[in-house]
Parts: C-alpha cells; structure tokens; sequence
C-alpha cells in the first residue's frame, strides 16, 4: 500500500510541477499569448492545488493534513472558474465585471468554510485517519457545502466544455488540433472528479490530481505543437459582429438574411422582424424608397446619405457577392461604411480652396477659373460675355472711421444686396480686398452695363445698419465685353479695370464700360 501511495504522490508532484512550468512559461511569453493574465492565475491555482494534495498525502498527522487540505483550497476551487473564463475568453466572448465576480464567490465561501471547519463542521461533517491503511490517510464524511461546492466545480467544466463543443462547427479544420485539446483538458478532470463524487474511484483516492499530469501534458504539447494560446482562432461571428463597417447579407433573392451591431448603429430603425424581407421593401418603409443604390452589381462603390439622430451622415456603400463552396454566387453583401467626417473635411477644404472666407462667393482663384470657362465657351459658340469689376467707395473711411468690424460687415451686407439681382449662372467672386467681380455668360456690353446699374442703385438705396446707425455705401463699377478671339481674360479684367477707374474719376458712385461711359 505504500508504494501505491509513494507512487500517487510522485504523480500528483509531476502534476505541480507541470502546471508550475506552464505558468512560468506563460509569465516569460505573456507579450505573445493571448489572455496570459487568465492562464497564469488557472495554471498557478492549479498548482496550488496540486501541490497541497501531494504533501497533504505525505503527511504523518491528522492536524498537517487539515492544514494542507486548507492550501489545496486555496486554489482549487478557483481553477474552476478561472478554466471556465479562460475557455469563454477563447472563443472570442467576454463575461461582465459582475458576472466574473459572480463566478468567485463560491469559491471564496469554500476556503473560508475549509478554513473554519471546526467550528461549523458545515464542508467536511467529520475527519479521520482511515483505520485499513499502513500509512496515514485521511478520510471524510462531506458535510453541506461540500455538496455546494462539489456542484458548483462540475457545472464549471461542464460549462467550459459545452461552450468548446458548441465552439467546433464554427473553428476552421487548422484550430480544431487547439479546440480538441481545451475540449479534452475540461472532460478529464470533469469526469475524475464525478467517478470521485461518486466514490467510484479506487481506494477512495482523489484522481483529478493525477489527471492533472494528462492535461497539463497536454497543454504543454498543444503550445509546441499548434501554438496553443500564442494563436488563437477568432469565431466568425465575432468578426462579423466586431467589425466597424456596417454589413448587409442578402440571399439570391435580395432577401435581408442579417445584418451586424455596426448596421444596427447606423439604421436604429432596423428590426429582426425585418429579416426575411425583400430589402427594396425595408427601405420603403425606413425612408419612403426603394433602396437607391444598385447593389445586385459586383464591386459597385456609391455614396449614400442618410438622416441619423437628426444629423446628415455620409455612408460609403460596397458591394460584393457570396458565393458557394462550386463559385456560384448565393446571395450579396451590402457593405457601408461612415466617411461623414471624411467629407466633411473634403467641404471643408473644399471651401477653403474655392470660396472666400468672409463673404462665402468665389475666391480670386476660382473665379479665374470659371471666368476663363466662360470666355472659352464664348468663343465656341460665338455668343458675348461680359465681365463687372466694381469697388466700394471709401472702404479706407470705412474701416478708419467705424472699425474693421463694420468694414467686414460692409463686405458682406455688398455681397448680400448683389446676391439679389445674380442668377445661378453668373459667377460672383470677390477679386481681392473691397473689389469684386462678376462673369455674365451670353450677355451683351449693354446687358453688363444694365445689371451694374441695378446693384449700383440697389446699394446706394440700402445702406448698412451698424447700432442704430446708418452707413452709406456706394460703389463704382467698370464693365467689359468679349468681342475679339484675340480676346483673354487677364485682357478683360484689365478693359473692366480701366472702366473702373474711369468711374472713380467722374466722381464715383458711377458705371462706365470700357471706351464707353454710361451717365
């Protein structure tokens, strides 16, 4: 008998000594094995466990081997939810801080009814040295909360187990060497300990530490092996529910088959009982038409705008097919994804680029660029154009008697009464500091000179309104018309420009065309 025991306890050291190793092992590899932090605290309560167990068997007292039953439960009973967290862990799934504390607190109570129970005797109901034995052993009558507790451990890897079984249908044939391992780790020591429970095992003996040795073998295999924990298969469902691009799959027939959380982010609207519908009829109902991008096209790129807590987003829309294990395609995939601050900046650059910043009309640049359009189409089809160059009158006066602030207010109260007599086809630009510039596509000398009389009265009808005061504003304008192919546009805006100073000569507040006056 006591070989067999001397025996037991070299196995059960072998156990400890492994789970030591693994956990040694994972501390040193903690940068590259995923959840390190977990499989440290599993192994090393398993090898608190384990150890205990071993010198609990070498002890010659009763009293030694209640105080090493008491260190065996300082690990124990945590190894069971730590091995439950780590298997929900590698399945790409996380448990709630209350749900993780949750699983601790029978645990806990266990090593504090272990550590106390000679006062309540409620774990172990009485405790002896075996009689039938040539060396010490210890035996027990299970008290409540040994029932509690043994409960509590077998639902833990049944649990773990479960959730690894449900894992395998959804792991690729690569990862299954990894799943098949966890699996094993959970169903050896679970059925030890039920065979235990039992009291199915030979001599009454405890067999999970010694089947300790098996998985912790196992594991050290599995690590060299396939990489156990230092890469770890990551179920296509939390891909598919992780991902920030908000993802539509449609079945052959345009039908909604599912959608993840990042669509359901984008379209709070959308609902589970939508699924199974024709997506052109989902989309009627959320925004009253039909889908408006042609998604049964393979790689089609659109945008899309859509109206989310009472802001315009911008959704970049993708498409592609599924396609069957033969290459014939199933159904699609609506792929969007939120570029609203990637427009936004392009507006805003845009703006930046094309538009003047006070007054929000064309900036010199652009001007130059649509006026020089103008003029080319001019020249093709043989029509006029005709171009306004004006000026306020005494902007200087303006600023030094008032403020910069009223000579802002000035620009953009010229531009405000201008905007008022502009169709869409004219281009409006202001040309530099109080100047601006106006291209009339298909307008005669006369038709210019016509329109810069109305915004020269309209101005000196309406002047600004500054804290219940009233500054005039008056301006002079000069105009000119394409009539020549030798004609340019710099040629123009020089013709306009002469005009213009001829109008400030005659007393300003005044519009002259180029070589011809208008009183």
């Amino acid at each position: 008998m006591e070989s067999h025991i001397n025996a037991y306890i070299s196995l059960v050291t072998t156990s400890a000594v492994l789970n030591v190793f693994l956990c040694v092992y994972t501390y040193f590899r903690r940068a590259e094995i995923s959840r390190a932090n977990v499989f440290m605290l599993y192994t090393a309560a398993l090898s608190v466990y384990t150890f205990g167990y071993a010198i609990e068997l070498a002890s010659n007292t009763l009293e030694q081997m209640k105080f090493w039953t008491v260190v065996e439960y300082t690990g124990m009973p945590f190894s069971a939810s730590l091995g439950l967290i780590l298997m929900i862990q590698y399945t790409g799934k996380s448990l709630s801080k209350k749900a993780t504390a949750a699983l601790f607190v029978i645990p806990t109570i266990t090593l504090f009814m272990v550590a106390t129970n000679d006062y309540h005797h409620l774990f172990y109901k009485k405790v002896w040295l075996r009689t039938d034995s040539s060396v010490p052993l210890m035996d027990i009558a299970a008290g409540q909360w040994y029932v509690v507790h043994g409960a509590f451990t077998f639902s833990c890897l049944l649990c773990a187990c479960l959730i690894l079984i449900a894992q395998w249908k959804h792991t690729k044939k690569m990862y299954r060497r990894q799943l098949l391992t966890l699996i094993t780790s959970q169903l050896i020591p679970m059925t030890g300990a039920f065979l235990y429970l039992m009291g199915l095992t030979p001599g009454g003996m405890d067999p999970v530490p010694v089947l300790m040795c098996v998985t912790s073998s196992m594991y050290i295999w599995a690590i060299l092996s396939s990489r156990l924990l230092t890469i770890v298969p990551i179920a296509k469902d939390s891909i598919f529910e992780s991902m920030r691009e908000g993802v539509i799959v449609l079945d052959g027939s345009n039908r909604l088959v599912d959608y993840n959380k990042a669509l359901r982010d984008m379209l709070p609207e959308l609902e589970t009982s939508m699924v199974g519908q024709p997506l052109n009829d989902i989309w009627l109902s959320l925004a009253g038409e039909t889908f408006p991008v042609e998604y049964g096209r393979e790689g089609l790129q659109t945008d899309l705008y859509w109206q989310l807590h009472g802001q315009t987003v911008c959704y970049q829309v993708r498409t592609s097919y599924v396609y069957n294990k033969n290459g014939e395609p199933v159904g699609s995939l609506i792929m969007l994804i939120d570029i609203t601050e990637q427009r936004f900046l392009q507006e805003q650059l845009k703006q930046l680029a094309y538009f003047d910043g006070l007054t929000k009309i064309y900036n010199r640049t652009q001007f130059l660029h649509k006026g020089r359009e103008i003029l080319n189409e001019a020249q093709l089809s043989h029509q006029p154009a005709s171009f306004i160059l004006f000026d306020i009158d005494h902007f200087k006066r303006i600023n030094d008697t008032y403020g910069h602030e009223v000579g802002d207010q000035a620009l953009i109260h010229v531009v405000s009464v201008c905007n008022r007599y502009l169709n869409s086809e004219m281009v409006f630009a202001r040309y530099g500091g109080e100047e601006f510039v106006i291209a009339l596509p298909n307008a005669a000398l006369q038709d210019g000179k016509q329109l810069a009389e109305q915004l020269r009265v309209a101005l000196l009808n309406d002047p600004l309104h500054v804290e219940g005061s009233l500054v005039p504003i008056t301006s002079s304008f000069g105009v000119a018309q394409y009539s020549r192919e030798t004609d340019s546009l710099e040629s123009l805006l020089r013709d306009a420009d002469s005009a213009l100073y001829e109008s400030k000569r005659n007393g300003r507040n005044a519009v002259f065309a180029h070589s011809v006056s208008l009183a």
